[in-house]
């Protein structure tokens, strides 16, 4: 429900308004003054005042001006009232923030329009700067090893700067994080941070992807698509896994780099605009450079400054901070009290090796989470029986080679599923299985389709 109050010296217009706004199903407040109006405000959150211009003791613009300084995630939307109102009145009421301005007699159909957008513009609002809130929490580098330090201060150096940065580092550790956290620091946060994961999307399908395409282009499909590139425009385009990209979309890919230029597929116009270019990649690419399947001219292009992000078993200093993290974050999620966790708990997952990192801790803290509803601790009964495996596997864990041979199968399945995004199909095509192999051979190893 949302709470509207009502501000007027005239106890008759108080009386209606709160009548007809409770009938429409709102909340209603209502004040005499501006005196009686904060107190009210202070109490209990508001998502619109109707303000009369004129009070007893101080004047409402003065009451208005006050609200606008308050934080944007408590302000509410104010339309001000008036019987004696003026061109003069109105232009200043606006000038310090007000919604609208409304004159006496009031007609009752624009007030319930005016109060109904404002309930909108404040819900907007309000959404924006939790959004904001969000995005500025995700892109916070969690830890206090050297390697993250590090991290953190290349952050700050690089962020400000247009210059082009290559995120290299294993599934899992975290380089969406980095490319995040350096468009939140840069001079573009306030413009879009666009992804494109080039794993997840069908080589025939990337190019439309990544530059868009116009009327024809695609058969069957619509008229028209705004490519990733077009929709960065003034922000921030994340390629991820970028040496996953084709030679062709690479070539396509570099021209655009070179003079922040593009042709949708099926254009004849060619677009420019502004956008900073981060990418990440899993892969060795002066390996894969070596093997023809990139482009060292393009490497060149996109490793002005390269980032290396650790994975999890070098930086193992960090696990409890990620777990607590966890913690705290599953439980708002789930509406969960605060959970703890033991220190016989903690050892046991620092002698983990982690092959599918920050991303494997993070769904290892949720499973626990999810599958003890009433535990308040964690212990390491309550843990996964595969992170109860410490170190590097050993010749000597397995009774036989079969066994070793499904522990090796089982994890580099796991491993290339993780790099796939979960699709099942892009997995497959990962390890040159049939698809329907690839469940069978899931199915053998105990692996869940979602794990």
């Amino acid at each position: 429900m949302n709470h509207i109050l009502v501000v007027d010296d005239e106890a008759e217009i108080r009386g209606s308004l709160e009548e007809i706004l409770r009938e429409e199903g709102y909340g209603v407040g209502a004040a005499a003054d501006a005196g009686e109006a904060m107190v009210l405000l202070r109490d209990a959150p508001y998502d619109v005042v109707l303000l009369d211009i004129w009070l007893p003791g101080r004047d409402g613009l003065d009451l208005l001006a006050e609200i606008r300084e308050w934080t944007p995630e408590t302000r509410p939307e104010v339309v001000m009232i008036s019987g004696h109102g003026t061109i003069e009145t109105a232009v200043r009421a606006t000038k310090l923030g007000a919604f609208d301005f409304l004159e006496k007699p009031l007609s009752l159909d624009r007030t319930l329009i005016v109060i109904k957008n404002a309930v909108e513009a404040r819900r907007l609002r309000t959404e924006n700067e939790e959004f904001k809130r969000q995005f500025s929490a995700a892109a916070v580098l969690t830890g206090e090893s050297v390697p993250v330090k590090a991290l953190r201060q290349q952050i700050r150096l690089m962020a400000p700067t247009n210059g082009r940065v290559l995120i290299y580092g294993e599934s899992g550790t975290g380089k969406e994080l980095i490319a995040r956290s350096i468009h939140a620091e840069s001079l573009r946060r306030d413009g879009v941070f666009i992804e494109l994961n080039c794993a997840a999307i069908p080589e025939a399908h990337i190019e439309a992807e990544l530059f868009g395409y116009r009327h024809g282009a695609q058969p069957g499909g619509p008229p028209e698509q705004r490519g990733t590139l077009e929709r960065a425009d003034g922000g921030t385009l994340y390629l991820d896994e970028v040496g996953d990209m084709s030679l062709k979309t690479q070539a396509k890919v570099l021209s655009a780099l070179d003079d922040q230029m593009f042709t949708p597929v099926g254009g004849t116009q060619p677009l420019r605009v502004d956008v900073r270019l981060i990418a990440s990649t899993n892969k060795d690419l002066e390996e894969e450079i070596a093997k023809g399947n990139f482009r060292e001219d393009l490497f060149y292009r996109l490793n002005v400054v390269p980032f290396f992000v650790p994975p999890l078993r070098e930086r193992k200093q960090d696990l409890p901070l990620l777990v607590r993290e966890f913690l705290l974050e599953f439980g708002r999620q789930y509406g969960r009290p605060r959970m703890e966790i033991g220190e016989d708990a903690l050892e046991t997952l620092a002698r983990y090796h982690w092959p599918g990192n920050v991303r494997e801790l993070k769904n290892v803290v949720e499973r626990v989470l999810i599958l003890n509803p009433r535990v308040l601790r964690i212990d390491r009964k309550h843990l996964p029986p595969l992170t109860h495996k410490s170190g590097a596997r050993s010749t000597g864990e397995f009774a036989s080679l079969q066994q070793a041979r499904d522990a090796y199968e089982r994890e580099y399945i796991l491993k290339k599923i993780e790099e796939a995004h979960n699709n099942i199909s892009h997995a497959a095509e990962l390890l040159g299985l049939e698809r329907s192999h690839l469940y069978r051979k899931m199915k053998a190893l105990g692996i869940a389709a979602r794990e």
